[in-house]
């Protein structure tokens, strides 16, 4: 393996490890979120609420795709770093090998299974008789690229978990940037409109996808894209699914409550629709930077969980650190100037009032979700897969009944607010997992969490 990236792994201040895994990840899903903030900004300015809706409906179906995505790349990439923490090459070969392919087959899956019943997950997206023909040709897109979509998020996590954080980083911009040129392309140049943007979206990762394949066939030590070394092995298998399951089951949960909430939106009319559409993606921006500090220390923490407990603990204490820090900052960027960012992509003062008014509301559990994420990252790393298990459904459980409950005493503010309080449970479960978790880690660990 690459000296350079051991020395990351092994020796580098923690800080300097820290940064090294996670500022390319957090640059890279930056730059995801602020493509969706683009297309909905292209969109916004075609002044057409029904567009700006079935933007919004379709980010359960993203949510599930990205799920497929994720049950094999870190599920496979988490495997990928415990096996170079125990330095055991060819079995990583092997399960890169099983990555790539078992992505492509379960995106073909999709695809079939999906596009004979694009009416019927049309429907259940909740799309309007206004906004449902944009709706079914976003879907249509989507599913249609669908093994390209999964094997992009499949080969993101498994070029990270390589040791190549950088790369995985310039891959996720790479596909950001040409999808923003291509945006602006359709809408400006082709007078495009929602289903131009998704055709933007899949090409982007296709080309995204290029760059990865190219990068572990050629640049790569320990990762291959070759068939021979695939190898769909009993230990294989457990150990992927044992890890990728779980976050499977959050993404879906995550699809599945953001379709629940729609539904609830629906009721206030395309108007609430679109604002949370709006804030939903502008808050994604603050969630996706703690998101990726944390999955990016994920390969480190498993890493540091095979060889050495003490700089696990010593990455996981600065990491709490740094997401106080970046929370604090958002919050109060937020706070000062969310009308004006609200107003980037309408001109309507309900639209911009209502949007306001979800972000501030939002922004509040902001720190929990930072944590709730790292306790997830470090499940995920140390194999704990009933733990991740559990943290991968918490949320998804408590906000259901919270929405019936929330909705009927308080109606739209209650709707809102059930966000916070499902956010603040999930935080308390994992803090419970963790902290009774501390024994079966390792000493070292365990005698931190009851510091």
């Amino acid at each position: 393996m690459n000296t350079d990236t051991l020395y990351y792994f092994e020796k580098a201040p923690i800080p300097k490890a820290v940064a090294h895994f996670a500022i390319p990840m957090m640059l890279g899903t930056s730059m995801t979120v602020i493509y969706s903030i683009l297309n909905a900004f292209f969109i916004g300015t075609l002044n057409s609420t029904a567009m700006l809706t079935a933007l919004a409906l379709t980010l359960p179906l993203f949510a599930i795709i990205m799920a497929l995505g994720n049950l094999i790349g870190v599920g496979s990439g988490t495997y990928i770093s415990r096996l170079l923490g125990e330095k055991r090459w060819n079995d990583v070969k092997h399960v890169s090998s099983f990555a790539l392919y078992s992505s492509l087959l379960l995106g073909f899956c999709t695809m079939v299974i999906g596009l004979p019943l694009i009416d019927l997950i049309v429907q259940h997206l909740g799309a309007t008789p206004e906004s449902f023909e944009y709706t079914k040709g976003y879907v249509q897109v989507m599913l249609i690229g669908s093994p390209i979509m999964i094997l992009f998020f499949t080969l993101e996590n498994v070029v990270r978990s390589g040791g190549a954080a950088v790369t995985s980083m310039v891959g996720m911009m790479l596909s950001v940037c040409v999808n923003i040129l291509l945006d602006a392309v359709v809408i400006f140049a082709l007078n495009g409109d929602v289903v131009g943007v998704a055709v933007a979206t899949v090409l982007s990762q296709l080309i995204a996808c290029v760059f990865y394949i190219l990068h572990i066939a050629y640049k790569s030590s320990v990762l291959t894209v070759s068939v021979k070394w695939f190898r769909a092995s009993r230990a294989i298998v457990i150990n992927v699914w044992k890890v990728g399951f779980p976050v499977f089951i959050m993404s879906v949960f995550l699809g599945a409550m953001s379709l629940v909430f729609n539904q609830f939106l629906v009721g206030y009319g395309d108007q609430a629709v679109a604002a949370y559409g709006i804030a939903s993606r502008l808050m994604q921006f603050p969630e996706f930077i703690l998101m990726g500090l944390c999955e990016g220390v994920v390969p480190l923490i498993a890493f540091t969980f095979a060889a050495n407990a003490m700089r696990m603990k010593g990455t996981l204490t600065f990491t709490i650190k740094v997401i106080a820090v970046l929370a604090v900052l958002f919050g109060l960027v937020v706070y000062l100037v969310s009308g004006h960012l609200i107003g980037l992509f309408t001109s309507d003062p309900h639209l911009i009032e209502m949007g306001s008014y979800i972000l501030h509301v939002t922004f509040l559990s902001l720190f929990m979700t930072g944590i709730t994420s790292l306790f997830t990252g470090v499940f995920q790393a140390t194999a704990q897969g009933t733990a991740a298990l559990i943290m991968s459904v918490i949320q998804g459980i408590v906000l259901i009944p919270v929405l019936f409950i929330a909705n009927g005493h308080f109606g739209f503010h209650g709707v809102v607010w059930s966000l916070v309080i499902a956010d603040a449970v999930a935080f308390l479960v994992g803090a419970c997992l963790l902290f009774g978790l501390r024994n079966r880690l390792k000493p070292d660990l365990g005698e931190w969490l009851q510091e």
